[in-house]
């Protein structure tokens, strides 16, 4: 099987909060295939149950999994506008000119597929590094007291506990994620 090109700019656009296993595998598909990474952190103007770290903490847990890597790699951020036209016009301001955008998700692929050329992120990563993981998965096994430390490398685990970011989550917001993990009672309303 030949490998495929490497291509001098990919761009995708993620929240990472936090980086996760799977993070990771599409992080580094990236840079196997691009000479450059510009990585948007996406959702950096907010700050709540979904996205609890600062676009700054996101990127140094990138920084820390990576390693040497990281130095390949350009972070922006990505603020949610509320607008999606609005937010691919950020968007491609903010990563400037790729030979590759690639994305996860259909509504960035519908808003961006004029702007670049766009691949699935699964694609840049071989089958066996695949790990099926979301953020939400991690922050509900934190705010649990779960294996959270499992889901993300052993890097990130330890950037979150030297710098207080999973004792500060659980005090923000675990309790309104176990709120949101909760099944609904008969009926289907909140008491």
């Amino acid at each position: 099987m030949d490998s495929p090109p490497c291509l001098a700019r990919i761009g995708l656009v993620a929240r990472f909060k936090p980086v996760h296993l799977g993070h990771l595998a599409v992080l580094e598909g990236a840079l196997a295939r691009g000479e450059r990474l510009r990585v948007g952190l996406g959702s950096a103007n907010r700050h709540d149950l979904d996205n609890p770290w600062s676009a700054a903490e996101s990127a140094a847990m990138i920084r820390c999994a990576l390693g040497a890597l990281a130095e390949r790699v350009d972070f922006v951020e990505i603020e949610d506008l509320g607008d999606g036209p609005r937010w691919a016009a950020l968007v491609e301001d903010r990563l400037g000119p790729l030979d590759l955008f690639v994305t996860a998700n259909a509504y960035v692929r519908q808003l961006l597929e004029r702007r670049y050329p766009l691949a699935p992120m699964v694609g840049l990563v071989p089958p066996e590094r695949r790990v099926r993981v979301a953020g939400r998965d991690v922050r509900a096994a934190m705010a649990r007291g779960g294996d959270w430390r499992a889901l993300v490398p052993p890097v990130v685990a330890a950037y979150l506990e030297q710098h207080g970011l999973v004792a500060r989550f659980r005090r923000e917001f675990g309790l309104a994620v176990l709120a949101r993990e909760a099944p609904l009672p008969p009926g289907g309303a909140q008491a």
